[in-house]
């Protein structure tokens, strides 16, 4: 079919229905619409015989949907109305939430279901859950609302024909900062981290802390430090530990709030955010846990290690199993800013020290990686030397890996990964991805050329034409693709919740394998002839002399995407996401 998705956003669901729509052969457009986008004209340009709204803020006039089946993709069980559907259900605290595939009709939320899914809710964020369960739920029901359309013969479900008990989900209010508001001297650590959970990525929590205010991103339970009710405690890893009624959270970033009229603000580590504003605290190291290795904290679950481990929070651990090293690491939307490289290289470089045989690199749910971290670099006293910095840390990190010739390194993809993220995990043996994953192996969209030695792994894996297509072209692809084109070496099928355990098994089975130490003696004499050939060092200064002059000729287009991405606002000329189908690279 000849479907056209209209969106708010090319955002991580719009990119994934895009990228599985192409590779079940169907014929895809992609338009980013505003309130001011004339949308039956696009409409007439595109002629689609199916259009699919995965993410949209405005709604679709009359004239359009009177004419043409158009299905939106809320993300709540059927029923389930309003704009904060994913927020509710973080901050209830649900079991199960769903996806429900609406006909869109002059009622908000209340057309004709053309299909539904259900998904469990676990103790995550609310941008992980949308990105993860909710993303998987809502390509279970796109997917089959698209061949009921197909199929012509399919008729949808009214709504007022479903009893009340029939609609797990009902109407809710838009969920406002007052229902937010936390309440430090009352609130227990789990009411706060759930306030907190259920606002991770936007808006954030709004609260005042040391005599300002601010928005709070993202949240995590301490068990072991204490204190004042809303006192700051410590910091880790440039996140602030503050305590609640019966212990601590951790939270990550802050953003200072927008002003009327002004710039969107910018979303920071909260030690950065703050700066001079922030009293002399203790920087707590993550504690170490029986038989971790270097560098490591609590080795299962986001927050909590296994048994009765206290809870508490780092971006980056190491355990080991046996022979196999696991060097987890989450940053915040996979920004990697260059305190991140550096911490991970480092902590890279004394998992490499350990007596292993094959080290998992990543293996979290959620991001793995999206490269630089535009925010840090935008808020920076002089972009353009943060940028250098962050790309140079960046290519320590992916050279490293690179050059470790005496273990097998994998690359495990539970989420997403772009640009530079990407490139870090094509520089590892073997990649290994979720289903679910979309993969965007391109720079083009930021104005950039690209380093990580992409112009060395990339082609090394597809080929040169098909490499100059996917950084050209800078389209989202699916594991599946990826896998064809040589990017994936092998897909998981699992929920999320599975992929960290299931990546381990694989893992062992790997190392245990007969094979193993002959592909390790091969890996070392093919880096060898490699570098003999053309060394690494002249795939960097070539890749590295491009990005200089992007980042220090400030009318290159980079510096203006840039900003208008961490700010939100709208380019001179948005990049075109053009009717392409991944199958057709």
């Amino acid at each position: 079919m000849r479907i056209l998705l209209i969106a708010g956003a090319f955002n991580s669901l719009t990119q994934r229905v895009y990228a599985e729509l192409g590779d079940h052969g169907h014929q895809v457009s992609v338009e980013l619409v505003t309130r001011e986008t004339p949308l039956p004209e696009v409409v007439r340009r595109h002629a689609p015989e199916l259009i699919v709204a995965p993410m949209l803020k405005t709604a679709i006039p009359r004239e359009v949907w009177s004419a043409h089946t158009c299905l939106i993709v809320h993300p709540g069980p059927v029923g389930d109305r309003g704009p904060s559907s994913v927020d509710w259900a973080v901050h209830l605290g649900a079991d199960r939430w769903g996806v429900t595939v609406l006909q869109a009709n002059d009622e908000m939320d209340g057309g004709d279901i053309w299909a539904a899914a259900s998904c469990p809710v676990p103790d995550v964020g609310k941008s992980d859950l949308y990105r993860n369960e909710i993303a998987d739920a809502a390509l279970e029901a796109v997917l089959t609302a698209v061949a009921r359309v197909a199929s012509g013969t399919h008729r949808p479900q009214p709504q007022a024909e479903l009893a009340d008990a029939a609609k797990p989900g009902h109407p809710r209010p838009p969920f406002r900062q007052e229902s937010r508001r936390i309440d430090w001297r009352a609130d227990p650590t789990d009411t706060v981290v759930r306030k907190l959970r259920a606002a991770d990525s936007q808006p954030g929590v709004r609260d005042e802390l040391l005599g300002d205010i601010w928005h709070l991103h993202g949240g995590h339970p301490e068990d072991t430090l204490t204190g004042r009710p809303g006192e700051l405690l410590a910091t880790r890893c440039g996140a602030i530990c503050r305590a609640t009624a019966d212990g601590a959270v951790w939270i990550p970033e802050l953003r200072p709030p927008r002003a009327p009229g002004t710039p969107g603000t910018l979303k920071l580590p909260a030690t950065l955010a703050l700066g001079d504003r922030l009293p002399p605290l203790p920087e707590v190291p993550a504690p170490h846990g029986p038989g971790d290795g270097p560098g490591s904290g609590p080795d299962s679950g986001p927050d909590n290690g296994p048994g009765d481990r206290p809870r508490t929070w780092t971006d980056i651990r190491y355990r080991e199993d046996g022979p196999v090293g696991f060097l987890e690491f989450s940053f915040p939307g996979g920004a990697m800013s260059t305190d991140h490289c550096r911490r991970l290289l480092a902590a890279y470089r004394r998992a490499c020290a350990r007596p292993t045989s094959v080290l998992v690199l990543g293996g979290r749910r959620d991001f793995f990686s999206n490269g630089i971290h535009l925010h840090v670099i935008e808020a920076a006293a002089d972009p353009a030397e943060e940028s250098w910095a962050n790309i140079q840390a960046m290519d320590d990190l992916v050279e490293a890996v690179l050059t470790t010739t005496d273990r097998l390194v994998v690359a495990a993809l539970g989420g997403n990964a772009a640009a530079g993220g990407a490139m870090l995990a094509l520089a590892a043996d073997e990649v290994w991805c979720r289903a679910a994953v979309v993969l965007n192996p391109h720079y083009r969209l930021m104005g950039l050329y690209g380093s990580e030695y992409w112009t060395y792994t990339l082609p090394g894996r597809t080929g040169p034409e098909v490499a100059a297509q996917l950084t050209g072209r800078a389209l989202p692809v699916t594991a599946a693709t990826g896998a064809r084109l040589g990017l994936v070496d092998r897909i998981i099928d699992c929920p999320a919740q599975d992929f960290t355990a299931q990546t381990a098994r694989l893992a062992v089975r790997l190392a245990s394998a007969p094979t193993t130490q002959a592909r390790i003696a091969t890996k070392k004499a093919h880096r060898e002839r490699d570098e003999a050939h053309r060394p690494l060092a002249v795939y960097r200064e070539l890749e590295l002399a491009q990005m200089h002059r992007i980042f220090f000729d400030p009318d290159q287009p980079y510096h203006a995407l840039r900003r208008a991405f961490v700010r939100k606002e709208p380019t001179a000329a948005p990049p075109a996401h053009p009717g392409w189908s991944p199958a057709g690279v």
